[in-house]
């Protein structure tokens, strides 16, 4: 059952991720199922971060603050995708 959940999440959080950034991101349901499941980590290690001091590496939890530190984590992963694989020549 765990495995659905981070599925549904990483598929809610990629989506919703990718049509608040500005921009065209190219991929389809794999990219976008792991772009969420990567922003479901990186958010919910921030947070983790913030709330208690340590880096730990979590996830967020399907519920609805789950899903929007996951989409925040999948629009830091956009941004620093993006920031470090496309160089100006």
């Amino acid at each position: 059952m765990n495995l659905i959940a981070w599925v549904v999440l990483g598929l809610l959080a990629g989506a919703i991720a990718k049509a608040i950034y500005p921009g065209y991101q190219s991929g389809g349901i794999l990219s976008t199922l792991l772009l969420g499941v990567v922003g479901a980590f990186v958010g919910g290690t921030l947070v983790n971060l913030l709330q208690t001091g340590t880096f730990t590496l979590t996830s967020a939890t399907l519920s609805i603050p789950g899903l929007f530190v996951a989409v925040l984590g999948a629009i830091i992963a956009i941004f620093l995708y993006y920031r470090f694989s496309h160089r100006a020549l």
